[in-house]
């Protein structure tokens, strides 16, 4: 009964940003109520929770009437970053953190302190997917200051007033904090989770030999677009070596999916790296990523391939022919009725992903593609698309290309990993 009524009070909500809020208060409340809640009600819930809702909540974190849930690090902290830890965390052993600065969230850039929010939302995930006890996963912002104008200017906003740290104090930082992390237990899965470019590729590469962890945005967010594409060939029938494919943005996530890919085309072909490689391509805010271009970031570097530079989506789309376009830009609208059908005019299927979140980020909605490729397209986002109902008649559903499923086989395997290391614990010397 009590899960039952808590279920309509969700729904007797006037707005998700409401539901979000309301489920909030639960989660304090009565948390034994509130996971029942998420684990029997995952598909309604979790958009409420989680994408596409809790990029509304990041935004006015400061303003909602919730009590923080997640941990904060501050640069006043060091020194004493592991007692922080050992206290937020109690006589419970952690075994999973989630931990973002929050430079980067979701598609809507710079959120400081209120990127807690997407901390906290992530988290709720190995719980509600992979069963893993709530009491042992640890939500944490790095809260180094934004430099996010309008945050800094608003009298309501709870995090640090100044502009975001760099340098050595900010590496110092983290490295007392991965220290402490390491320190809390013999095994403590860490996820990276909506750091900027400037940060998440070099923390990713200094502190995966270290720690085990992962970083969301460019390798958890590959892993699930991976795995989409695989299922659209089934669609097209066309192997995985002959996809041309064409991002619109070149961040973390887009040549994180990149890089995936390539691998999966070595490993199922003959072709070299190279090769490989040349089978993805990409648009940046400047125009095509390519070999005569003198400004471009070092990820991008492996995809500056030897092609016509082109200034826009559409002409890149006519040029190159891709079998595939993927969005990963944040930029709403972007996948035109004029892109959508170019892609169309060269593929019988073609595979459109928007993966930017949240939903008002997508480059175009799962009716937009449908319509404008006359139902060919071979579909799925970064947030959910309601099904639509096509002129003959017939339901179609579309699907969602989350990273969110990757928290699920990534809880799954360290629990596994867990209980191998406990049993052989001589390893862990």
């Amino acid at each position: 009964m009590a899960e039952a009524a808590a279920l309509e009070g969700v729904r007797q909500c006037t707005s998700e940003l409401d539901k979000y809020v309301y489920l909030r208060h639960l989660q304090q409340e009565s948390p034994a109520l509130f996971y029942k809640l998420l684990i029997n009600n995952a598909q309604e819930l979790l958009p409420v929770v989680y994408t596409p809702t809790v990029g509304q909540a990041c935004q006015e974190y400061s303003k909602l009437p919730i009590k923080m849930h997640g941990l904060v690090i501050r640069p006043a902290d060091k020194g004493h970053i592991l007692a922080k830890l050992r206290d937020w965390a109690g006589v419970e052993r952690v075994r999973v953190i989630v931990v973002t600065d929050g430079e980067r969230i979701l598609g809507l850039g710079d959120l400081g302190f209120n990127g807690m929010g997407i901390a906290e939302g992530k988290i709720l995930l190995y719980t509600v997917m992979a069963g893993v006890n709530p009491a042992v996963c640890m939500p944490v912002c790095l809260d180094v200051g934004t430099n996010n104008q309008e945050l800094l200017a608003d009298p309501t906003y709870k995090g640090l007033r100044q502009k975001r740290l760099r340098g050595p104090e900010y590496d110092d930082l983290v490295d007392e904090f991965m220290s402490a992390v390491r320190d809390l237990g013999d095994h403590t899965l860490l996820q990276f989770e909506d750091f900027g470019n400037s940060n998440a590729f070099r923390l990713l590469d200094k502190y995966a030999p270290l720690q085990c962890s992962f970083n969301d945005d460019i390798q958890g967010t590959a892993c699930i677009t991976l795995a989409g594409l695989l299922s659209a060939l089934r669609v097209t029938g066309k192997p995985l070596q002959d996809q041309k494919i064409l991002f619109l943005g070149a961040g973390e996530a887009g040549t994180g999916i990149g890089q995936l890919i390539s691998k999966a085309i070595q490993a199922e072909s003959n072709l070299t790296e190279e090769e490989a490689l040349q089978r993805c391509y990409y648009l940046d805010s400047k125009g095509l990523v390519c070999r005569s271009r003198t400004d471009l970031q070092h990820h991008k570097l492996p995809f500056a391939h030897d092609v016509p530079f082109q200034s826009n989506l559409l002409d890149a789309v006519r040029e190159l022919k891709p079998t595939m376009l993927v969005g990963v830009s944040t930029q709403p609208g972007a996948f035109s009725k004029e892109v959508c059908e170019a892609m169309s005019e060269s593929n019988d299927r073609p595979i459109i992903f928007p993966l930017s979140n949240p939903t008002s980020k997508a480059e175009c909605t799962y009716e937009e593609a449908f319509s404008w490729t006359n139902g060919k397209v071979v579909f799925a986002s970064g947030s959910p698309f309601d099904s639509l109902k096509a002129p003959d008649g017939k339901i179609y559903f579309p699907a969602q290309a989350n990273n969110a499923y990757i928290s699920f086989v990534t809880s799954l395997f360290d629990c596994m990993l867990f209980r191998f290391l406990h049993s052989n614990r001589s390893l862990l010397r």
